[in-house]
């Protein structure tokens, strides 16, 4: 008989985590599985990419306004879930006022403690083998899904965000497997909670070659990012691509650049993203005089073809768990510069299959400019990326290891 397997995610935009999941999809073997793949709301870029094989569950209402504006459940009908919402952000707001440190990680987290009363079960959908919550909060999959077996997939370095270890713990130890994407990850996760590191289980993100190469050249999408990055003659095209939040640090692109454009580097950077930092990153092109070197492009359903046509793939993050963008920019070929966040060195080696700058404006912008300096370098690194497969089809092996 086939293994039954229920896997949860809030929706599938533009994202890391959200790729990585449709790259194990595309991974999975359909003669073992029965897959059902619940989105929380059905919006985003990557939705149509779901294989056939796959059963898309259908929308809940209540889980389905978890993160739309609270105006909109109550229009909705979703009275009780308003409130256990309101809740959470005056218990969030209280919070951020004694501590002075809290994120959007903590934000989830509490809102997910609040609002479970108004979340109805998912037992309707009947025992599965395995329940997977692929993206934090986990309360829901592990309170609401009847399972066999549970486990969770963390993505990011939890030394830099804030947790009630407390209050989380008794989440984690309800997971069979705890799922970590890099060693990295897997340390910084051990430092906090140290009890779960017998949970661990390391599954690189499965990013199949083929689909991000068939993606980049498709030519209606090739034509776009044509117009839209054009190449101009002694101009060199950086790309940025993820969410516009303060872990990407998108803010401090515009003053990195004007440093750039400074030491006599001709550049012209682009950001393909969304997020509540728009307004942010806009005010500060603006105040360092970059507007016709930093040019927000949006979301792109498709951002392959933008990577495929850039001449540099930049990662200028404050913190990275194990970066999908970096990994689709070196499948592609491209030259990749990342900042010295904490789990770097655990995706690039520097100088041979990218590069590793300064996370300080600075010394980050003296990094960009010694990298293009020496093109030959970056010759040598687009050479090397060719020969190396990032696709991480083996840890599908380690996904068949979970029901054992």
């Amino acid at each position: 008989m086939k293994q039954r397997i229920f896997i949860a995610i809030h929706y599938l935009e533009l994202g890391g985590a959200e790729i990585s999941l449709i790259g194990l999809l595309h991974a999975l073997d359909y003669s073992k599985y029965d897959v059902d793949l619940f989105v929380y709301s059905h919006r985003g870029e990557f939705m149509k990419y779901i294989p056939p094989q796959v059963n898309l569950l259908p929308q809940i209402g209540a889980y389905s306004y978890l993160e739309s504006p609270i105006k909109e459940a109550l229009k909705a009908g979703y009275i009780r879930l308003a409130f256990r919402r309101v809740l959470a952000k005056i218990r969030y707001s209280r919070q951020k006022k004694e501590l002075g440190n809290l994120d959007d990680y903590s934000s989830y987290h509490i809102t997910a403690e609040s609002v479970m009363p108004a979340l109805p079960s998912l037992e309707k959908f009947g025992e599965y083998d395995l329940a997977i919550s692929y993206l934090m909060p986990h309360n829901y999959v592990l309170k609401k899904v009847k399972a066999k077996k549970r486990a969770c997939w963390i993505h990011t370095d939890y030394v830099k965000v804030w947790i009630d270890v407390a209050s989380e713990l008794s989440i984690w130890n309800g997971y069979d497997h705890i799922v970590s994407i890099s060693e990295d990850v897997t340390e910084s996760f051990v430092k906090t909670f140290p009890s779960l590191s017998n949970k661990i289980v390391l599954m690189p993100n499965i990013l199949p070659r083929s689909f991000v190469e068939s993606r980049a050249n498709e030519e209606a999408e090739a034509a776009k990012a044509a117009e839209q990055m054009p190449k101009l003659d002694g101009v060199i095209n950086i790309l940025s691509i993820g969410r516009f939040c303060y872990q990407k640090n998108y803010d401090n692109i515009p003053d990195i650049c004007r440093q750039v454009l400074e030491k006599g580097y001709k550049v012209c950077w682009y950001i393909i993203g969304f997020g509540s930092d728009e307004q942010l990153i806009r005010d500060k092109i603006k105040e360092s005089g970059v507007e016709n070197n930093v040019i927000i492009l949006g979301k792109k359903s498709n951002p392959y073809p933008y990577i495929k046509r850039c001449d540099v793939y930049l990662q200028p993050s404050r913190y990275e768990g194990n970066s999908v963008t970096v990994r689709e920019a070196q499948m592609l070929g491209r030259p990749v510069i990342v900042t010295d966040y904490p789990t770097a060195s655990s995706q690039v080696e520097d100088g041979v299959d990218g590069i590793i700058v300064p996370l300080d404006n600075r010394g980050c912008a003296e990094g960009i400019a010694g990298a293009l300096e020496k093109r030959e370098k970056l010759s040598a690194i687009e050479s090397a990326l060719k020969q190396k497969d990032f696709g991480n089809a083996s840890s599908i092996e380690v996904f068949n290891r979970l029901f054992e």
